[in-house]
């Protein structure tokens, strides 16, 4: 069991709005948020998981928590989402953009209006939220930051999640960027890239049947096991912290090196019993002569 890391007040006095919070990774950070005293504001287009939600983080942290429907695709949601969360904790210190949807399928096979679902939901929602918060921020003088959820495959590409790659590539550009702009504003801009982190409910949708356990995530990282939730509830945690408040424009991969395990050409060889590599030695020596 995995426990958390920072102190107890470590984010007292702070609002944080997550938006994808009633659900998976979303619901993890909010409830560490609000375990380490701040102010939490979860969000997304199902009121009835999130009233549900923040009911189960209030009970085990005693601190409130605002939850609103909001689908970040529309940006009169996002104006009004920002509203609420000023108009009952009288400010917004931190943006968790964690929204997201994904489709595994071969590219082909997709309609341009499945494509064009993900890049609305993931970049486009986004970018409305990033724009509305940032601009009252700048507004009104504000230091605040926002940390971007990813995926390793931001920055390697990936088949078969196409739209989910080109959507997290295109965050993953405006978190670097806005780190360059926004930093003369006191505003941070960062990003986590998670590798295999289960979430029954997404992987389920994504993976149906059997096939979860077919294609077994774990064998892919070389510490042979997957994420824990509070794993990176505790890295999200630091980065929107004042502890990190020199980090700035940073993407952080928390995986257990499974992107490395993947990129390297020769990697695939751990599947080379021990016994065959005093052969392959052998063979090696004897063609070397």
């Amino acid at each position: 069991m995995v426990q958390g890391a920072l102190r107890e007040d470590a984010l007292s006095g702070k609002t944080i709005v997550v938006t994808g919070g009633g659900t998976g990774l979303g619901k993890a950070m909010a409830t560490y948020f609000s375990e380490l005293g701040a102010n939490v504001v979860i969000t997304s287009r199902k009121l009835d998981v999130l009233s549900e939600t923040a009911k189960e983080i209030e009970k085990k942290t005693n601190n409130f928590v605002l939850a609103i429907s909001c689908d970040v695709r529309n940006i009169e949601d996002v104006e009004k989402l920002y509203k609420e969360s000023v108009d009952t904790f009288g400010g917004v210190d931190v943006l968790v953009n964690n929204a997201a949807g994904n489709f595994i399928s071969p590219t082909e096979r997709l309609s341009a209006n499945a494509f064009s679902t993900i890049i609305d939901i993931v970049l486009k929602g986004t970018a409305n939220c990033t724009l509305t918060f940032g601009k009252k921020w700048i507004e009104s003088n504000k230091k605040a930051n926002i940390l971007n959820i990813i995926t390793t495959y931001a920055f390697t590409g990936s088949g078969y999640v196409v739209p989910s790659a080109v959507a997290k590539g295109g965050v993953l550009t405006m978190t670097r960027s806005l780190a360059a702009e926004w930093g003369k504003y006191g505003i941070r801009s960062n990003a986590i890239a998670p590798g295999p982190f289960p979430t029954k409910g997404a992987w389920d949708r994504l993976l149906p049947g059997d096939l979860a356990a077919k294609f077994d995530f774990k064998n892919r990282v070389p510490l042979k096991r997957v994420g824990e939730h509070q794993e990176l509830a505790n890295l999200a945690a630091f980065l929107v912290s004042d502890f990190a408040g020199y980090i700035n424009g940073e993407v952080i991969t928390i995986d257990g090196g499974e992107w490395l395990q993947g990129a390297g050409q020769m990697n695939g060889m751990e599947a080379i019993p021990a016994e065959m590599w005093d052969y392959i030695e052998k063979t090696i020596r004897e063609n070397n002569k």
